[in-house]
């Protein structure tokens, strides 16, 4: 179920090391100084109790299973939906999510081997078949993104071997080839003030009019 909403919902993908939360941070930084109506948020970790599951998730000293990893980011995406996300989407606000369910088919899908159907089913039933009717990925090959990342200080799923991390991106190119007209793939290789422009552009092309986006695209 695509959104049927007045506001949008535009979710942001990419293996680790990628730059997407920078990313979003720039582009709301500049949303803000245009008046633009917008939340930022993230999956999982967009609701006080998704923080704590957060926290969970990602803490690289608690033994998570695989299974048990999939629900709880189930559990967080059903609080995030209804306390946060549709609310948003009623009130005409412009959604920028930081990972959505895309990040669990890849990840423990493609990544872990957990049933696709499997997952299909359980994130339906978590967010009501909600949909995003933009997903963004900003692509990078998996040993650049993870040289990317601050040494010493990596979560869970950033000390998975190598060879997950390249199942989990080959599992974004899959998921994009399936539903073209919803991905959009970004090199995120490029500079960052070149991925920034081609975000921005993104969004124009596809929201310009609806939330008065041609701003984006005539600003530093």
């Amino acid at each position: 179920m695509a959104t049927s909403y007045p506001g949008s919902f535009i979710t942001l993908e990419g293996p680790e090391g990628a730059g997407k939360t920078t990313q979003l941070k720039l582009l709301s930084k500049q949303l803000d100084q245009m008046g633009v109506k917008h939340i930022v948020t993230r999956d999982p970790g967009g609701t006080l109790l998704g923080k704590q599951i957060r926290r969970i998730l990602l803490n690289p000293e608690n033994p998570v299973m695989p299974m048990t990893e999939l629900l709880l980011y189930q559990a967080d995406r059903a609080q995030h939906v209804d306390e946060l996300i549709i609310p948003a989407l009623k009130n005409g606000t412009l959604v920028l999510c930081d990972r959505y369910v895309d990040s669990t088919r890849a990840y423990q899908g493609y990544g872990r081997g957990i049933d696709l159907d499997l997952i299909n089913e359980l994130s339906r039933m978590a967010t009501g078949g909600l949909t995003p009717e933009l997903t963004i990925l900003f692509d990078i090959e998996s040993s650049d993104g993870l040289g990317r990342l601050h040494p010493g200080g990596h979560d869970r799923l950033e000390r998975e071997a190598i060879e997950f991390h390249h199942k989990v991106r080959d599992g974004y190119h899959k998921l994009a080839k399936q539903e073209p007209d919803r991905w959009v793939i970004i090199d995120a290789s490029k500079p960052l003030t070149v991925v920034q422009e081609d975000l921005r552009q993104i969004l124009v092309d596809r929201f310009g009019e609806k939330h008065k986006l041609a701003g984006l695209t005539e600003t530093n």
